[in-house]
């Protein structure tokens, strides 16, 4: 798995260091440069295995595997801290590896949803710091948190087409949101309640997407064909996709120090997800469909 991850990993930074990297803007700020050993690379393959490592702090991963089990591997390896430097540093690269690797392609069918990230308990809002003025108070179906949401479109395949990272206090069904995640989309899409706006759904039919969406209780139910009804009934399967990503792949923790670290934290998660060879999918069915 690894060197599958240095593979691509390097394939991209060898495209982006002779494409992108000469044209990006200078900051005004004079810094000193001071070539790392670590190649682009394999700063961004240590920091995707860590996801799929089973460790649970970075520290210790990087300490106890990289340092010891992973030494042949990464021969000029450095310091904990100065690692940490690179990978903030880096982050915008890991960003856009991160977008190339999960912008697969629409099958018609496919499937939104969006889980929150917290950053803090509840009772510690007041008095936190990291992401004071950016984190936002928001609701999910398991009650009010405090940070950010991850919003997400799969394929019947359960590969990710697109996704997007806001505040906890936008709404799934935001517009602006929804518009930037439905670029590449046609066929169906399958969402659940919080997704139900007549606005919404004339957006995405405007593009040629039929959102199909449970109804609420005080709803009258339309009649619906039994295909769009046995596909809804596996909108389940986008739930397994943010279950992956927080319990498997350890998305989300309460321990960031930086908005940098957080970011390059949640793109690394979502390239770890995008190399994992098992990805929750409803193939018989859809093939059963025709």
């Amino acid at each position: 798995m690894i060197v599958t991850i240095f593979y691509h990993a390097d394939e991209f930074c060898k495209f982006y260091e002779k494409k992108v990297h000469p044209y990006l803007l200078a900051t005004q700020q004079k810094k000193k440069f001071r070539k790392s050993r670590l190649s682009l690379s394999e700063i961004v393959t240590i920091s995707v295995y860590f996801h799929l490592s089973g460790y649970k702090t970075f520290k210790d991963y990087y300490k106890k595997c990289v340092c010891k089990e992973l030494r042949g591997c990464f021969p000029s390896l450095v310091s904990y801290n100065r690692f940490l430097e690179l990978r903030n540093e880096n982050s915008f690269p890991i960003a856009v590896f991160t977008m190339l690797m999960n912008s697969n392609e629409c099958t018609g069918i496919s499937f939104v949803d969006s889980f929150p990230l917290k950053v803090c308990h509840n009772k510690r809002i007041y008095s936190h710091k990291t992401f004071k003025g950016i984190a936002k108070r928001g609701v999910s179906s398991m009650g009010w948190f405090f940070g950010f949401k991850v919003h997400v479109v799969i394929n019947h395949l359960g590969e990710i087409l697109s996704f997007c990272l806001t505040p906890g206090n936008v709404h799934d069904s935001n517009r602006r949101v929804m518009k930037n995640l439905a670029k590449r989309l046609w066929g169906k899409l399958f969402g659940d309640k919080g997704y139900i706006g007549a606005d919404l759904f004339r957006m995405l039919w405007d593009k040629g997407i039929e959102l199909i969406t449970k109804m609420r209780k005080n709803m009258k139910k339309p009649i619906m064909k039994l295909e769009n009804k046995l596909l809804l009934r596996k909108r389940g399967v986008i739930e397994s996709v943010g279950n992956i990503l927080k319990n498997i792949l350890s998305i989300e923790h309460t321990r960031h120090r930086s908005v940098s670290g957080f970011f390059v934290h949640v793109c690394s998660a979502l390239l770890a997800y995008a190399f994992r060879e098992k990805k929750p999918a409803i193939v018989r069915l859809v093939e059963l469909l025709g």
